[in-house]
Order: C-alpha cells, then structure tokens, then sequence
C-alpha cells in the first residue's frame, strides 16, 4: 500500500507540473489540476475504486491529451497498465471537435473496465462544471447539448459501477432542471 501511495503522489505531482499554467473553462479559471483531482475523488469516494493504476491513471487522463506528456514518458514512469488505460480516454486532437465527441461516443462500450469507470467521473466532473460553474459564452443550449452528450458517452459505459452511474444519472437530472430553470428566467 505505501509503494502505491507514493506512486500516486508521484503521478499526482507529474499531473500538476504538466498542467502548470492551465485552467478549466469556468468563468472562475480554476486550476486545471482541480479537475484530475476531483475525478480521483469520484473514484474513490464515490465509486470505491482502490486500485492504484486505475487511480494514477485518473489524474493523468489528460497529460497526453493537453500537454506535452507522450505515451511513452507514462508508461516508463508508472507502468505499461496505466499508460493503455490514459491513451483508452485520450482524444485523437487531429479530428475535428465533432469527430472527437463521436468518437467518445462510439469507443465508449470498447473500453476497459477502469477506463469505463475514469470516463464517467470525468463526465461527472465536467457536467457538474457546466451546471455550477459554466464557461463564459455557453448558452443554455449549448449546455444542455453537452449534458446529453455526456450522457451518450455514458451509455456506453454502463455496467461497470452502479455507485457511479447513480451518481452521473441524478447529476444529469439536476443539471438539466437547473439549466432549464435558467432559460425560463431568460
């Protein structure tokens, strides 16, 4: 246990370096790290994870995708495991924005089991973003098209973690009739 408690420290510390200088898209610009942090939250909390590769990937899932970090520094760093499980959740950023979501979409009920559960806390995390904490020029359409987004993609990740998918379906829920609400005062 203590040798995975470091590793995930360390994987911790690789993430806040690599994403040193990076916010969310809130209007509050939060640290971007607030966001692996929070899914390693999710898993743990929420979902009862403790496997640590599962874990270590969680706060890397966006290294290689968002900076400069490849496959290959992760794998040598901790371990061939986690390196599959970051690249199963990474983005192609050479498709266009709509490929990618169509992509996540259609991947979905292909991937492994530890990154079926990380994909949902990411989708948990980033819809609870857009509901609490949405980017400044997000309509209430666009918000609502990213939660039922986000709910395709989960779709296809059910079966995995029934703690998480009740977690993810009753935010989705609150999301919508808080996002509804704020078109109605519009």
């Amino acid at each position: 246990m203590k040798n995975d408690l470091g590793k995930i420290f360390q994987a911790a510390s690789y993430a806040a370096k690599k994403h040193i200088g990076q916010t969310r898209k809130g209007k509050d610009e939060a640290p971007y790290i607030n966001h692996p942090l929070e899914v390693v939250n999710l898993l743990t909390n929420v979902g009862n994870v403790e496997d640590a590769n599962t874990l270590i990937a969680a706060l890397l899932h966006d290294t290689v995708e968002d900076t400069d970090a490849t496959r290959e520094e992760i794998a040598g760093q901790f371990g061939e495991k986690v390196a599959s499980v970051v690249m199963e959740v990474t983005d192609d950023k050479r498709l266009t924005k709509a490929e990618r979501k169509q992509a996540q979409i259609e991947h979905a009920p292909h991937l492994s089991t530890e990154a079926k559960q990380l994909k949902i806390c990411d989708k948990i995390s980033n819809i609870s973003d857009i509901m609490k904490n949405p980017p400044d020029g997000w309509s209430v359409k666009r918000r609502l098209e990213y939660v039922e987004w986000g709910e395709k993609v989960v779709n296809g990740l059910r079966g995995v973690n029934e703690d998480l998918e009740k977690h993810f379906d009753k935010l989705v829920a609150e999301a919508k009739e808080k996002i509804q609400e704020e078109e109605d005062e519009e």
